[in-house]
């Protein structure tokens, strides 16, 4: 019996953990303390109830011999997918039901696609960047190569046609960052990749928050994307799915004349059990005109909380990418901190904890990231108490 060795090689991610031992310790010894966190990556917000009366009928649906359903197909129910194509049309994109696969979350997918794709690629990931690109990789004993996202470059790097990559992944908008890419930035990545022969792994999941008409919200709305992207997305922030599980991942069969779509369609059958009817229908009742209304108030929500935050950035004079179009606020350290230096600071000064930006790259010592996935009213607490702390 041998192991997989690459599991060695695996940084270990103390990021999380730094921070709630931190924040323990901290309010052990001042008990007395208000902490509003603004570090969560997770919706706070409950189910809307177009959402709550499809799960509640089709749980109904399963008490019934006519209406029960057992083992669906792998890849997800039509009625979903029926779905999903008329949503990309509202982004002027066509695709066909057999090109959209019904997954239990974008993070699972991202990482089990990695299933149809060789050893031997080279892949390209931003710096900094969602740990779950790196880590499942490094799994897989894959080289990687990083490019360098920068306050220089608004934190989107645009290819170096000097660095051979086959496997390229994007998110935008962002996490971390919240930065995102217009049609030209991605139109070049497009291109680099058909050149390249290489696929990009794009991670779409904070579509949802997008509100400028310049800024995708598919990389099918760039002309030769079929030819060389497969785009991951989530119901997770779109309609507060994070502990209800539901996602999706689209391959195009124009990608490689629909080879990679017949392998995931072989490996989802062979792996994956498929996302539960119940679900599902949750999901789908997304898409219908009450769904999406609720939806859109409910994100709505989270974006006013992002229009406080970069509202009080502002005043204070703080560059930062994100909060526009994104619920995540990536600013600059104040006073030259770095990144675990200014969490301390805001933890202590302000009792408001973030994310160090150190924790997702080398690129992100300096920087911090603040998330509008929170209370509207202790949102605004923590604005007035970093307007207070920082105006010093």
């Amino acid at each position: 019996m041998q192991i997989n060795k690459h599991y060695d090689d695996l940084e270990q991610s103390y990021l999380f953990s730094t921070i709630a031992r931190k924040v323990n310790e901290y309010s052990a010894a001042h008990p007395d303390a208000d902490i509003i966190r603004l570090g969560i990556g997770d919706v706070t917000r409950p189910l809307v109830p177009a959402v709550i009366d499809a799960l509640h009928a089709a749980v109904e649906d399963q008490a019934k011999q006519e209406t029960f359903h057992g083992y669906g197909d792998e890849q997800g129910y039509g009625f979903l997918h029926e779905a999903l194509v008329g949503y990309y049309k509202t982004h002027g994109v066509t695709l066909d039901t057999n090109e959209i696969f019904i997954s239990d979350g974008a993070k699972s997918d991202l990482g089990n696609i990695l299933d149809i794709f060789g050893t031997d690629n080279t892949v390209l990931i931003p710096d900094p960047v969602y740990p779950v690109y790196v880590d499942t990789n490094v799994m897989a004993g894959r080289k990687v190569v990083f490019m360098d996202a920068t306050a220089e470059n608004g934190f989107l790097p645009l290819p170096d046609a000097s660095i051979k990559a086959d496997i390229i992944y994007i998110c935008s908008p962002n996490n971390p960052t919240g930065a995102a890419y217009d049609r030209a930035g991605l139109k070049a990545w497009v291109d680099y990749a058909n050149a390249q022969n290489a696929v990009i792994l794009y991670d779409a999941a904070y579509e949802c928050f997008i509100e400028d008409e310049n800024l995708p919200h598919s990389i099918y709305e760039i002309e030769g994307a079929k030819t060389c992207a497969i785009e991951f997305c989530s119901f997770s922030k779109m309609a507060g799915f994070t502990g209800t599980r539901c996602g999706w991942t689209v391959v195009p069969q124009a990608l490689l004349d629909g080879k990679l779509n017949k392998m995931w369609l072989r490996r989802q059958t062979t792996k994956f059990n498929g996302v539960p009817y119940i679900v599902q229908k949750g999901a789908a009742a997304c898409f219908t005109e009450e769904g999406m209304k609720q939806i859109h108030e409910t994100l709505g929500y989270y974006k006013q909380n992002a229009k406080v935050l970069a509202e009080t950035l502002d005043s204070l004079g703080i560059w930062y990418t994100g909060g526009k179009s994104s619920p995540y606020l990536w600013l600059k350290c104040p006073n030259g901190m770095g990144s675990w230096e200014f969490f301390d600071y805001l933890l202590e000064n302000a009792n408001v904890v973030g994310t160090p930006g150190a924790g997702f790259g080398k690129n992100g010592d300096g920087f911090f990231r603040l998330t509008a996935f929170g209370d509207q009213q202790r949102t605004l607490e923590a604005a007035e108490r970093l307007k207070k702390l920082l105006s010093k």
